[in-house]
């Protein structure tokens, strides 16, 4: 088989295939931030409130990455 017969056959958006490399980054910060907020309150239980309510807003903002993504998705991919 042929490279240019690969390539003929291959079709279809580029934007599900980075829209999912896109999504992996948050997945990995989020986890990231969940297991740090855990160690913390590990480490000093009287934070929790606190130390939990930073996390909210690290999740929220490693969420707005894969909005970022599914956006430059949706704006490249049509």
């Amino acid at each position: 088989m042929e490279a240019t017969t690969v390539l003929a056959a291959m079709h279809g958006s580029i934007a599900t295939v980075g829209y999912g490399l896109a999504a992996i980054g948050p997945a990995i910060g989020i986890g990231i931030v969940v297991g740090k907020t855990i160690e913390g309150v590990a480490r000093q239980p009287e934070l929790a409130g606190r130390l939990q309510v930073l996390m909210w807003i690290g999740i929220a903002f490693t969420e707005a990455l894969a909005f970022i993504g599914i956006a430059t998705g949706f704006i490249f991919g049509f």
